[in-house]
């Protein structure tokens, strides 16, 4: 054991922060009364080695409690603790024989707090319950680690490319890679990623959204597989335990601290390749929960500022979250450590940007209220490091917040899900969508041009991690989650989906061209729509979870990509690669700005003209399966890059074949047929110098359920 001594330390910087000579330590209590920090030789320790009571006279900043304990060093393992009253009524829950996680902490010990703990522990509820509590023992409780930020970034800095010119891909980072089926040599890792980037690069994609890898604990869930009987997972990983630290698990480096280097070198690889890494952090609610839920760390601190408690009776939490407890996010204490944590990820780990998991309980004040101008989310958006960084809202809440389109903020892009279930419908074959969609595709201007903000603001989905992947939203009527272990009763049931003749898989040939045809056109409609794209990674390549639409606990071959999936099903994978490449060569598929509905370009033509099928300007009440618009590609005074060319674009979501009379393709031009989703593979997507010449320039048959593009040249 390593002999230490102590000085008075200093207030900043937050948490733990090595020193030549030793480790500084700070932690923020303003209503407890004693602190200690704790010194442990290793994970499984029971009792420190080392204890050290901060003594305010010389410790105690305002409301930082701070020491610097000379002879530590990187990987060496430390917690707290904190005395003061156990008071829930008054919002007050400390506890002096509770081990408390730094939320500063830049790591963590690969310990499971809830698979390791005990049958008989039960956390303190009233003043009366703490004298009887069972202490949860230190050695089933992770340590903090020391960590030495040096590493060799050879150069790197965060790409940031303009939204607009952005592919995201969201994916969990251990079901990308953790199927033998991925052929990686560390599968479920950070590094198993690394591996996967030339798959990357050959989809085409420019972002991945990694769903939460802040550290939480995937044992939380208690509930049982009734088909194996096996205990489920905290899969998907939305109930954070430590935001400053990258999950230990999710490293194939055992090292103290390695998890770290780990993430920072995939980071670093991804750049490299030209790929951006966003993260779906989860500061709407802690793995806390509520006046039955553990203490870990917020809680033992100072509950009454990091939570938002019930008034007047604050021993219980309000719960906007729908997880048992919400965090007080616009307190300015709590909104520093916001802000501290995004950017020690930006600054620290190089990532590029943000998506915020219930983001509109940023928006709510101490009490619960939703905020006109909320501080937290003008200082993220203002913030003058962040200036350059996405940041990602999910506009609502689970307490009935809906904020879609009306963001509060500033520059903030939002998931668009009117997007989502206008397109699900549309292509579903609703009747009289085709109005809605004509608003989707062209950037959702009715959600995002009143405030200043521009297309790209609207993030387009059709599947993301909750809900249905693209093949089950074609391959089911209804969800089927009874291995979920709560009798189906969980998930959505306004799936928007179809089967189209048989639920679930099937040997029938028809159903399969079909099901794979409307797969072609959801994501060409995703790909090519104004706006900023996500799609759920797997998609594809038709990745299946068996009609599972909250797969957030299945951490295993329901929720892994299969990979043997991509070669199966190559045909649409390859559209999809075509897509996507043919997104990124022309910018008239991705504007800055919203259509005008007038001559931009001084070339006589709007930059947008509409149709129906007659070739005429469409009646807007009667539109009903069939959509159609001309795209001008003259945008040099709008968009420096270059001019493109002209495209026709036409959408049949009827049973029917619609004949469709063309616009003209321009003085001494013709019409070429690039795109037709009935077509079969490889001939439904022509690439360049590839394209079909029609033979009749003044008219189209556009078959059943399908999509086609035409380019004039």
């Amino acid at each position: 054991m390593k002999s230490l001594l102590v000085q008075s330390g200093k207030p900043t910087p937050a948490g733990a922060t090595l020193e030549h000579d030793g480790v500084n330590f700070t932690v923020f209590t303003r209503n407890g009364t004693r602190v200690f920090l704790d010194i442990f030789e290793n994970e499984t320790s029971d009792s420190p080695y080392f204890s050290y009571e901060f003594d305010p006279s010389i410790n105690k900043t305002g409301d930082i409690w701070h020491v610097k304990v000379l002879g530590l060093c990187a990987g060496d393992l430390y917690l707290f603790r904190v005395d003061g009253p156990f008071k829930p009524e008054h919002g007050h829950r400390f506890n002096k024989k509770q081990y408390l996680l730094d939320p500063y902490a830049k790591a963590l010990t690969n310990v499971s707090i809830f698979k390791n703990l005990s049958p008989d522990y039960a956390p303190p509820v009233d003043v009366m319950d703490i004298e009887f509590a069972k202490t949860m023992s230190a050695a089933g409780f992770p340590k903090c680690i020391v960590i030495d930020d040096t590493f060799d970034w050879q150069g790197d800095r965060p790409l940031n490319y303009p939204l607009h010119h952005c592919i995201i891909y969201e994916a969990n980072l251990r079901g990308f890679t953790k199927s033998p089926t991925s052929k990686t040599l560390f599968p479920g890792t950070y590094k198993g990623l690394i591996e996967k980037i030339p798959y990357l690069k050959e989809l085409g994609v420019t972002s991945v959204e990694l769903l939460p890898i802040h550290e939480f604990d995937a044992y939380e869930n208690t509930n049982v597989n009734p088909k194996n009987g096996m205990r489920l997972k905290n899969y998907w990983g939305y109930s954070t335990i430590s935001f400053f630290a990258p999950k230990a698990s999710y490293a194939a480096s055992t090292e103290r601290g390695g998890q770290v280097t780990e993430f920072k070198t995939m980071v670093r690889e991804m750049h490299k390749a030209g790929l951006e890494v966003i993260l779906d952090i989860v500061f709407n609610h802690t793995a806390e929960g509520n006046e039955r839920g553990l203490t870990l760390n917020f809680k033992g601190l100072d509950n009454s500022i990091y939570y938002i408690l019930s008034d007047p009776q604050k021993q219980y939490y309000k719960n906007y979250s729908g997880c048992g407890n919400t965090f007080n996010c616009n307190h300015p204490v709590v909104r520093e450590y916001i802000l501290d944590c995004l950017k020690y990820w930006v600054i620290n780990m190089h990532v590029d940007g943000f998506r915020f998991d219930l983001g509109s309980i940023l928006g709510r004040d101490s009490k619960g209220t939703l905020l006109p101008n909320p501080p937290v989310l003008e200082w993220i958006a203002e913030d003058a490091i962040l200036r350059d960084t996405k940041i990602i809202a999910e506009a609502w809440d689970a307490a009935g917040a809906y904020q879609v389109g009306s963001f509060p903020g500033g520059r903030w892009a939002e998931w668009n899900d009117r997007f989502r279930d206008d397109i699900r419908r549309f292509w579903r074959g609703d009747d009289y969508l085709a109005t809605a969609v004509a608003t989707r595709v062209a950037g959702s201007s009715d959600l995002y041009s009143n405030d200043g903000r521009k297309p790209f603001h609207s993030i387009n989905f059709i599947t993301s991690h909750d809900g249905f992947t693209m093949n089950d939203l074609v391959s089911y009527n209804g969800k089927h989650n009874y291995e979920n272990g709560e009798n189906n009763h969980d998930g959505s049931d306004n799936n928007l989906s179809f089967n189209y003749g048989f639920e679930g898989p099937t040997s029938n040939v028809s159903i399969e061209k079909t099901r794979s045809r409307q797969i072609k056109n959801l994501m060409l409609t995703l790909l090519l729509s104004q706006g900023t794209p996500m799609m759920l990674a797997g998609d594809e390549f038709r990745r299946t979870q068996n009609g599972n639409n909250n797969a957030y606990c299945q951490d295993n071959e329901t929720s892994w990509i299969d990979w043997s999936l991509k070669d199966k099903n190559e045909e649409v994978f390859k559209f999809v690669q075509k897509t996507i490449a043919f997104r990124k060569k022309h910018p008239a598929l991705r504007r800055p700005e919203f259509f005008t509905g007038k001559d931009v370009s001084l070339n006589s033509m709007k930059d947008i003209t509409w149709y129906d099928e007659h070739g005429k300007t469409p009646d807007w009440s009667k539109l009903n399966h069939f959509l159609a618009f001309r795209l001008d590609g003259s945008m040099a005074e709008i968009i420096a890059e270059f001019d493109d060319n002209d495209f026709f674009l036409m959408m049949n979501s009827s049973t029917k074949d619609v004949t469709v009379v063309l616009p003209s393709p321009g003085a001494e031009k013709k019409w070429f047929r690039c795109v037709d989703t009935s077509v079969p593979s490889p001939n439904d997507f022509l690439m360049e110098n590839e394209e079909e010449t029609l033979e009749e320039q003044g008219i189209y048959v556009l078959p059943s359920r399908s999509f086609a593009i035409l380019i004039s040249k």
